[in-house]
């Protein structure tokens, strides 16, 4: 597989990432299967996946001691990204971005993971109650102490920020105010097919700075891979089920951007999928993009392995770029 590297650290990692958090959180409780979970990531570095992106909040913890099971065995085909600043309640989720706190998460992590090093420590969100400084600081601490490789930054969550606004202004001002403190290697935020906002200021941002860019749901949670069928519902306990370009409606109307994906695939062959062809879009956008898709099965994890190979065409990114906008219910 082609290989990239994070930020200017030049931390070598495979074209695409595997995210490892469906496996633990978020989705499906019911999909959710720990020995099958672990044939997944091990298929994935199989294929020539390196990154593997998880965070102590996932699952709570459970997400992180399953990519321990892997990297016990396999530490060396790895590069583990995983997060801290988030802490999981019941029924809700607040920030904490306090030093010693900081300092903890990286040691209870480090245990999970059954490493001596976490390649890349990211912040996933800041605390309002503590200058991002601070903890940023704390974070470089655990840099100087051996005990992670970089650090990288979560993005701000586009979705609550209505259309028309700049979606990335707060993280850009995060950035540039952590930047002084210590180098950022990488920032992770959502970009897909269906959702560009990234491109117009968050990605130049990183391109002009040599930061690498993590893409976040590079699948549009699933949709892109046109494996769901609009009105087919979904589990209680899946957050598609309560957001708004999940409903029946909106996944139908949405369906010429599925169609076009599978247009442009068929082109390149039968065995090819709108989600590979979704995957190259995104690692088509520079040599520092690197998507982390979300996969809980060995199939979708090979599947989306493959995507480094393809290559698509002029033809092909006019199409993609003549796809109508995505819709939501707010539309």
């Amino acid at each position: 597989m082609e290989r990239r590297t994070i930020g200017a650290t030049a931390l070598d990692v495979g074209a695409i990432g595997l995210g490892c958090m469906p496996m633990s959180w978020a989705y499906s409780r019911s999909e959710q299967r720990g020995d099958r979970s672990l044939r997944t990531v091990h298929a994935a570095l199989d294929a020539g996946v390196s990154l593997l992106d998880t965070a102590d909040m996932y699952g709570p913890f459970t997400n992180e001691l399953l990519v321990g099971r892997a990297l016990k065995e396999r530490r060396s085909d790895a590069f583990v990204s995983t997060k801290c600043g988030l802490l999981v309640g019941d029924q809700h989720v607040v920030a904490n971005g306090r030093p010693g706190y900081v300092r903890r998460a990286c040691d209870a992590s480090l245990r999970r993971l059954q490493t001596d090093v976490i390649d890349l420590y990211q912040l996933h969100r800041a605390d309002p109650e503590v200058p991002v400084e601070e903890t940023w600081g704390a974070m470089a601490e655990l840099v100087s102490a051996g005990k992670v490789r970089a650090l990288g930054l979560c993005a701000v969550g586009a979705r609550a920020v209505r259309r028309g606004a700049d979606l990335h202004e707060g993280t850009i001002r995060q950035l540039e105010r952590i930047q002084q403190v210590f180098p950022v290697a990488a920032v992770e935020a959502e970009l897909s097919v269906w959702s560009q906002e990234a491109l117009a200021r968050l990605l130049p941002w990183c391109a002009a700075r040599g930061v690498g860019f993590l893409a976040a749901m590079p699948l549009g949670n699933g949709y892109l891979t046109g494996t769901l069928t609009p009105g087919g519902g979904f589990e209680r306990d899946d957050p598609r089920a309560r957001h708004p370009r999940f409903t029946a409606e909106m996944m139908a109307a949405n369906q010429p951007i599925v169609a076009g994906l599978r247009r442009v695939a068929a082109r390149h062959g039968a065995e090819v999928t709108p989600a590979q062809v979704a995957l190259a879009w995104v690692l088509g956008l520079g040599r520092h993009v690197v998507p982390v898709p979300g996969a809980k099965r060995e199939r979708w994890a090979v599947e989306n392995a493959r995507a480094a190979g393809l290559r698509l065409t002029a033809e092909d990114l006019t199409e993609i770029a003549a796809l109508p906008a995505p819709r939501g219910s707010w539309d």
